[in-house]
């Protein structure tokens, strides 16, 4: 197996950004993931946006289904991480003030 390289891990990114609609976006990440690597990362984006709004970890952990680890670990990412939760919760509105 190849090994991945910084630049191929930007021009996943890049690809990314040029997708321009919620249907784009949609079929791009279908032909990327698998539906069960999909699900997993709604579950994480839904924790990270019920942590924003206080919602405690109990509540989390049934309504997603994620372990309690993981849901610490999306916890620490929206506080410590680099910011890109942060900013996504911000530009979506789901950023508790």
């Amino acid at each position: 197996m190849r090994k991945i390289t910084p630049l191929d891990i930007d021009a996943m990114y890049g690809a990314i950004l040029t997708l321009e609609t919620l249907g784009e976006a949609k079929s791009f990440f279908r032909d990327l993931l698998t539906e069960t690597e999909i699900k997993e990362l709604a579950e994480r984006w839904k924790a990270a946006r019920m942590l924003a709004t206080g919602a405690s970890y109990t509540q989390i952990i049934k309504e997603t289904g994620l372990s309690s680890t993981t849901v610490a670990r999306v916890a620490r990412w929206v506080k410590k991480g680099t910011g890109g939760y942060r900013l996504a919760l911000k530009r979506t509105g789901s950023l508790k003030k």
